[in-house]
């Protein structure tokens, strides 16, 4: 019988490869990182005014809903208005289903707002629940404009009587305004 040899295989040398790997990985990270610093934008926020909240940064969830409400049912308060030569009345917009003046169970979460038509051309919706959503006052243009809405999340508000804007400032109301930059579209023009 012959003796058993042992014959030991060293690995091949894989140091190279692998040192390979890794400077080409810190090429491309430095490379992308590189093009990020270059193609950066700063996102500054356009400034507005103490009066005035941001719709995307400055409302609650349930005050975001109530706003974007608002804005979708302008549409079909401008069709009826021009039917009937007057503005429906909110009764008529909740048998209807608009939202937010149909009491269902999405107006109840976002604070169980009661809606009045006052006599100046404006929508006010008073809180029940001030904690969950501030009152909304919608006034329309006749022209045609986007419509001008403002919160106050006051525990005690009434309907103003005075819709011009210095007595809506002075009375705590605040005007919503929607700012559309880069941050919202994503879109970069370049």
């Amino acid at each position: 019988m012959s003796n058993p040899t042992t014959q030991v295989v060293r690995p091949a040398g894989a140091g190279h490869e692998t040192l390979n790997v890794l400077l080409l990985c810190l090429l491309i990270l430095a490379v992308a990182g590189s093009v990020v610093a270059w193609r950066h934008e700063s996102q500054d926020a356009p400034a507005i005014s103490n009066h005035q909240l941001d719709a995307r940064r400055d409302l609650s969830a349930a005050e975001q809903g109530i706003y974007a409400d608002l804005r979708v049912t302008l549409d079909e308060i401008r069709l009826l208005r021009q039917e009937q030569q007057t503005l429906p009345t909110t009764d008529a917009l909740a048998d209807e289903g608009f939202a937010p003046f149909a009491q269902d169970a999405s107006s109840v979460s976002r604070g169980g707002h009661v809606w009045q038509l006052l006599d100046v051309g404006a929508y006010f919706g008073q809180s029940q629940t001030p904690a969950v959503a501030g009152s909304f006052l919608m006034r329309l243009s006749a022209d045609g404009t986007a419509p001008d809405i403002w919160l106050n999340r006051a525990a005690a508000i009434k309907a103003p009587a005075d819709l011009a804007d210095a007595a809506l400032e002075s009375a705590g109301w605040q005007q919503i305004v929607a700012q559309f930059d880069a941050g919202v579209t994503r879109q970069h023009r370049h």
